[in-house]
């Protein structure tokens, strides 16, 4: 058993490693045994992690068509592909700016959409298969107020994920999104610390409590193994049960 969740051998991108949910997947892999290149915009923080992970760091700026061609072109050919990278702006959608839009799909989708080409394309050319992982998000299924751009992106990736395990299946190259659950993290912190906020997601769902990066990571490490050769185009939720099961005060 301890095989099938080898990485011995493979070579994994993670796109938005120098924290949270993208660094914890990147320590999951290199645990497993893979060479892990860690990318994102802070690179002296991500040299120092990468170090301890006896992986390597690239400089990303996803939103930046540039920044993609020359980490894609300096990284080179990759059997795992991570896509972490993501930023929230949360308000009304009627409030929601010109600039603002566009820095939210620039970062959480367009620039990986152009990611995944470049690192795709090889892939296919060499004939070795691979894994694309994408992170979406509890928008890529369900609606939640002031979330509409962060939504719209998140659910793109999860209508990407599906299209493309079937454009590449052929080239035995499996592609599934994770959609992550109410996980804390500093990008999001605040708001869970408002009144309230941990009370609604005690009632709400069955597990009543945050999950944290490091639930997530072993859903990737699984992904990225050859126990899921023969799953693709799946949007997985990692939520504590929040899409599939509610809480109510009935008591038998």
């Amino acid at each position: 058993m301890e095989s099938i969740f080898s990485l011995n051998g493979k070579r994994a991108l993670v796109a938005g490693a120098s924290r949270g949910i993208g660094l914890a997947i990147a320590k999951g892999l290199a645990g497993a045994g893979a060479e892990v290149i860690l990318a994102a915009r802070s690179l002296d923080k991500l040299k120092e992690e990468a170090a301890a992970l006896n992986g390597s760091a690239i400089h990303l700026d996803i939103s930046s068509s540039d920044s993609v061609y020359e980490a894609a072109k300096a990284v080179g050919d990759v059997d795992i592909l991570v896509n972490v990278a993501g930023t929230n702006i949360r308000k009304p959608f009627e409030d929601y700016n010109p600039d603002e839009y566009r820095y939210i799909l620039d970062t959480n989708l367009n620039g990986i959409v152009e990611l995944t080409q470049r690192v795709g394309r090889r892939m296919k050319a060499r004939g070795k298969g691979g894994k694309v992982i994408n992170i979406g998000s509890l928008m890529s299924v369900r609606g939640l107020p002031y979330l509409s751009i962060y939504a719209i992106t998140k659910g793109g990736l999860a209508q990407l994920t599906m299209v493309l395990a079937a454009e590449w299946g052929r080239d035995n190259i499996q592609v599934n999104c994770i959609a992550p659950g109410f996980i804390l993290t500093s990008l999001n912190q605040k708001m869970w610390e408002l009144k309230g906020m941990q009370e609604w997601l005690s009632a709400s769902q069955a597990n009543p409590n945050m999950g944290t990066p490091e639930d997530i990571a072993p859903l990737a490490v699984f992904l990225a193994g050859r126990g899921s050769n023969y799953i693709t185009g799946q949007v997985i939720a990692v939520d504590g049960g929040y899409t599939t099961t509610a809480a109510w005060p009935f008591h038998p």
